[in-house]
Formats: structure tokens, C-alpha cells, sequence
């Protein structure tokens, strides 16, 4: 692809970015500025606007997360609201984000669910679908008594339970989300997947690190440090 066309992809990309924001329609203009001040300047390849709304006795909480992908970063922002009055006339927007090198995710896991898979065809649509991507090591550990074959059994099992590396996991579902969705978070995975990868296989630089004397005239000076 040439400059131009570069550029150009580039730019429908943001303008991609952008009519997603505005679609969710939670404070786009907010969660707009928050993004691109987040990207410091990189150019979007590939992105994923995830709106959720969740139900508090009388109180509507909802919160949305945006992943992009750049050529060497994952920026993930979320951004939720929180009303401080019961009228609902005071909100504050908690913001959060955080960029995560590419070449530094360890895993993009996809898992699907699926309705009556005993007549699946391959024209069927996911049900629903989790996107899990792990890039810090950390895990989340799941919990829950065990168990016997014996329905009779009474006796203490223990606990059993299932380790699974996550960093960040998002619940698409169909239902909830449209088809679009779906195919959106899948798309995404796969755009991440690739640039993975690609990072992956790219050849390591090594550097010299062998000491070298400066000029004679600066022996005498003050070194410099990098932080």
C-alpha cells in the first residue's frame, strides 16, 4: 500500500472509531477525547466499542470499554457514570486507561456459545460470544465445591475449581448486542491475533552493549542518563 493509500486507510479507520462512539451514545464526545488523548497520537487499525448497562434497584449504571489497536499498542479505555443525587441532576464519569505493547499479550482467547448444536449448519450465528486477553500474567481463579459420582454422598470434597489468564474479558452477546457485535469482537480478535503474531515473529535487535569511551574532550563532562 503507498503513502496515500495508508493515510487514507488510516483516516476511515478514525472516522470508523468515531461513528462507533457516537452509536454506543455514551457521552461521545467525552469518551471521544478520552481515547484519542490515550492513543497520543497513533493511528487506529482496528477497534471494539463494548456498552453495558446494568440495573440497581432504582438506579441505571452503565459503562462502556473501547479497545484499539495500533501498529505496536492495545489501548483500553473505560469510562462509567455514577449519579451522586437521587434526581440524577449530579453525574461524575470515571475514567480509566491503559496501553498495553502489543508484543507483550501472551494470549486472545475467543469462546463461543451456540443454540442447538445438535443442527448446526455453518450459516449459523454465535449466541454469544467472550473475548479474554492476557498480556500482565495475572489469573483469575474460580472457585466451587467438589463433588462425587454418588448422589448419596455426603462426605466434604474439597474445593475445585478451573485457573484461567486474564487480563480483560468482554461478554458480546447477541441478543444483548446485535449479530453485528459478534461479528465485530470476532473481527477484532482476529486484527489483534494477526499484529500478535506479527510481533512475535519479528526478529529480535540486539544492541551493542559494550561500554565506549566518549571524546576526550567530554571525559571530563557529566554523563547523561535515560530513564
Amino acid at each position: 500500500m503507498n503513502t496515500y493509500g495508508a493515510a487514507t486507510h488510516q483516516h476511515t479507520n478514525g472516522r470508523a472509531l468515531d461513528a462507533a462512539l457516537q452509536r454506543a451514545g455514551f457521552y461521545p464526545l467525552l469518551v471521544s477525547d478520552v481515547v484519542n488523548d490515550a492513543l497520543d497520537g497513533r493511528e487506529p487499525l482496528s477497534h471494539l466499542v463494548h456498552l453495558e448497562t446494568h440495573f440497581d434497584r432504582t438506579e441505571v449504571h452503565r459503562h462502556i470499554t473501547v479497545l484499539v489497536l495500533t501498529h505496536d499498542m492495545l489501548v483500553i479505555t473505560h469510562v462509567d457514570d455514577q449519579q451522586l443525587d437521587e434526581a440524577g441532576e449530579q453525574m461524575v464519569a470515571q475514567v480509566s486507561t491503559e496501553s498495553v505493547p502489543v508484543a507483550q499479550i501472551r494470549s486472545v482467547v475467543l469462546s463461543y456459545l451456540y443454540s442447538q448444536p445438535q443442527n448446526y449448519k455453518p450459516s449459523d450465528p454465535v449466541r454469544e460470544l467472550t473475548l479474554s486477553i492476557a498480556w500482565s500474567g495475572g489469573q483469575r481463579l474460580d472457585l466451587g465445591p467438589a463433588g462425587c459420582a454418588d448422589p448419596q454422598c455426603d462426605a466434604d470434597h474439597g474445593y475445585s475449581g478451573t485457573i484461567a489468564q486474564e487480563d480483560i474479558a468482554l461478554r458480546i452477546s447477541a441478543e444483548a448486542d446485535g449479530l453485528q457485535a459478534v461479528q465485530d469482537a470476532k473481527s477484532f480478535a482476529r486484527a489483534l491475533r494477526a499484529a500478535n503474531t506479527s510481533s512475535a515473529a519479528a526478529p529480535a535487535v540486539h544492541e551493542d552493549v559494550r561500554p565506549k569511551l566518549p571524546p576526550f574532550g567530554a571525559r571530563l563532562g557529566r554523563g547523561s542518563s535515560r530513564r
